[in-house]
């Protein structure tokens, strides 16, 4: 045990690399001066333990992260093998067979002054929801990109996000992070703590640094926790087990069959009798895997329908070639993110399944928060962690809600899996309720219970109807055809603009190979 006399917060100490870490200590080191040595960011990272990928996918909000840590769009997308991101298609989820839906990340036209669900219901309910309001269904269709390469970077036609290569990203970051934003990364095996009179981190010990000292510890060690659960003892929620089932996958990487193979401009999600399987696609390769639930299919049963999935989409590749990686998780979350002076974030905070890619945004909503609320000493920190936990555990409660909505609105009867999904006990409370509201309304905006809500009522919107729920709606309420009408000859013509101008997804990030976006 140590004193500690000085409480001012000037160091920040990362425990764990990979993609968590160095994008906490890029976004850090970029918005905090550390030139004249008054503020510094050390990342520590053993290099005897491995490191666990936080996905694949991510939102649209790492546009703004990459070009607010100073990484240009075109040096990204060449380093990561990174393609572009508009949404995600979800195949059998509601019956089984052949359906299929989009939930796009683009709003429905006039979104901020038409519920699309009136506009929907004025035209044909028996249309396709996303295409009727979108008309990134039908770029994503044609897996066309969402901007032209004369475009600036991270400027867009139609909003998106990335598919990426994990490790190539945080290799990138970690470069970017220590040459160029001055981040001080030391490699070593941590073996313990040093702590005060309060309990609170002075330092970390490592077998050949030994003590590197800090102020302020962020936990990206993944699923251990090294610092928040190894020493403090902060265990998990597991609540959300109870809602989302899966707790095994197995993944593979795939070869394209040639160099001119479509990139698919979406995350795909097939469904199957105990979970589904998600089909990533990067400029290289495509990332495929098998999420289940132990308790209603056997490791055996989750390979062969693996091994199915990848011979009737890439007949070329030879499965028994393949060594598929198992990933064991439970879905759940920290009681706490803050305790005293130890923050964690990444796989360290928590996990649930990969559904809807929610692993890097959640780092990057840690990151900003760090950011734009780093406490100054020692005595603003307790507020400030209470306002942390109070937040993200909201935002995990926001998310574990929002992927049970994909699986409480299913009609399948092939599986007792699918089923279970239905029952009551298998939902939050919170969802029953809106769904009860929304049985009566369609949600819009006042859905929305805060400003900096993770997902707005147009996603909600995109999966309940492409679900086929139904909103039964006030017969009572005067509709406005001839607004509606105009509002969906706007969809059809930016439809036909975008797909007679936009490349495929193939072709922009071939046109970067040789070629860059335009500076903003």
């Amino acid at each position: 045990m140590i004193e500690q006399n000085n409480s001012a917060v000037k160091r920040v100490v990362i425990v764990g690399g990979g993609t968590a870490g160095w994008l906490v200590a890029a976004s850090l080191a970029a918005h905090f001066d550390t030139s004249d040595q008054g503020f510094s960011v050390i990342l520590v990272e053993s290099d005897t333990v491995g490191t666990i990928g936080v996905g694949e996918g991510t939102w649209p909000s790492m546009r703004t992260t990459l070009n607010k840590i100073g990484i240009s769009e075109t040096e990204f997308v060449r380093q990561c093998g990174a393609s572009f991101k508009q949404g995600s298609q979800f195949r059998g989820w509601s019956q089984g067979g052949g359906e299929s839906y989009y939930h796009p990340f683009s709003l429905p036209e006039q979104f901020t002054s038409v519920n699309p669900w009136d506009w929907w219901q004025s035209t044909n309910s028996e249309a396709d929801y996303a295409n009727t309001v979108s008309s990134q269904a039908s770029v994503c269709e044609a897996s066309k990109a969402p901007k032209q390469i004369d475009m600036p970077g991270y400027a867009y036609a139609l909003n998106y996000g990335y598919h990426l290569d994990a490790g190539k990203f945080a290799e990138l970051l970690r470069t970017h992070s220590t040459e160029r934003l001055g981040v001080n990364h030391i490699v070593d095996h941590l073996v313990g703590v040093e702590t005060d009179a309060d309990d609170f981190l002075v330092g970390v010990r490592g077998e050949k640094s030994g003590l590197i000292e800090g102020d302020l510890f962020i936990d990206c060690s993944g699923f251990h926790a090294f610092l928040l659960n190894g020493y403090y003892g902060i265990g998990v929620n597991t609540e959300p087990s109870k809602y989302l089932f899966n707790d095994r996958a197995l993944a593979v990487q795939l070869p394209y069959e040639n160099e001119q193979s479509p990139i698919a401009s979406v995350t795909l999600g097939t469904a199957h009798s105990a979970g589904w399987t998600w089909d990533i696609g990067l400029q290289h390769r495509r990332g495929v895997g098998r999420i289940f639930s132990s308790a209603h299919q056997t490791d055996d049963e989750a390979e062969a329908g693996l091994r199915d999935y990848v011979q009737q989409t890439a007949p070329h590749v030879k499965f028994d070639e393949l060594s598929p990686r198992q990933i064991k998780f439970q879905s759940g979350f920290r009681d706490k993110f803050w305790h005293k002076n130890c923050v964690a974030v990444g796989l360290s905070a928590g996990f649930v399944e990969p559904l809807e890619a929610s692993a890097l945004v959640l780092v990057e909503l840690s990151a900003k928060f760090l950011c734009d609320h780093m406490p100054v000493d020692r005595q603003t920190m307790a507020i400030t962690a209470k306002r942390f936990n109070a937040q993200f555990t909201y935002r995990w409660k926001e998310i574990v809600r929002f992927l049970k909505l994909h699986y409480v609105l299913n009609r399948r009867s092939d599986s007792e899996y699918w089923q279970a999904h239905r029952q009551t006990e298998t939902s939050p409370d919170d969802l029953i309720e809106l769904l009860a509201l929304w049985h009566t309304r369609a949600p819009w905006h006042q859905d929305e219970g805060r400003v900096d809500d993770l997902f707005p009522s147009a996603s909600y919107q995109y999966v309940l109807y492409g679900m086929g729920f139904e909103t039964k709606g006030n017969g009572h309420v005067k509709r406005h055809a001839p607004n509606f009408d105009a509002v969906s000859r706007l969809r059809h013509q930016q439809e036909q603009k975008y797909l007679s101008h936009l490349p495929t997804n193939r072709e922009l990030v071939q046109q970067l190979l040789t070629r860059e976006f335009r500076a903003p």
